[in-house]
């Protein structure tokens, strides 16, 4: 296992000043799945605190501050070796935002959001080669479970700008 340059370690010491936030979610997720790059795929897990909803005025909608910490496994993918940006470096991230519903309690699509996070990540990737990156999710939470789709680019502001797509299952705690 590599260990991150000593310029990431500042970045890696966030994640241990967000552990107090889980403390204070109305939920707490752990998910993991596989994130792919064109065609080449890894392990990813996160965590993710999830608060208080609030109402968006009269509407239907609704939204809760969430916050993330991702980590990303590295790609053996010969052909970027040598290249600025290679495919080996593990990633952590971290990124807080958003999370929307629509509808009431006991509408039927109440449990399917979509979240936008701005993050801060340590690797440079051909995936994700900036140290800011953009977090999008769809996905459905049940009481206890969640599943999701999960992109994470730089949203094309510096190339290059493959990105992450990853499907992931999550396991929810109420703390």
């Amino acid at each position: 296992m590599r260990l991150p340059a000593p310029g990431s370690l500042v970045l890696l010491a966030l994640p241990l000043v967000s552990l107090a936030f889980p403390a204070a979610a109305a939920r707490l997720e752990i998910q993991g799945g596989r994130s792919y790059m064109d065609s080449y795929a890894v392990n990813t897990v996160f965590v993710e605190g999830v608060f208080d909803e609030h109402r968006i005025g009269n509407s239907r909608f609704s939204w809760s501050p969430d916050v993330s910490l991702g980590w990303l496994d590295g790609r053996d993918i010969a052909r970027f070796d040598g290249s600025r940006y290679s495919t080996r470096d593990q990633v952590w991230l971290l990124a807080g935002g958003a999370r929307f519903h629509y509808g009431d309690a006991g509408d039927w699509y109440r449990s399917l959001f979509f979240s936008f996070q701005p993050a801060l990540q340590t690797g440079r990737t051909q995936a994700l080669s900036t140290p800011y990156e953009f977090v999008s999710t769809l996905g459905w939470q049940g009481r206890r479970f969640s599943a999701q789709v999960r992109h994470i680019s730089n949203g094309n502001l510096h190339h290059p700008n493959r990105g992450e797509t990853m499907a992931l299952v999550g396991v929810a705690f109420d703390p």
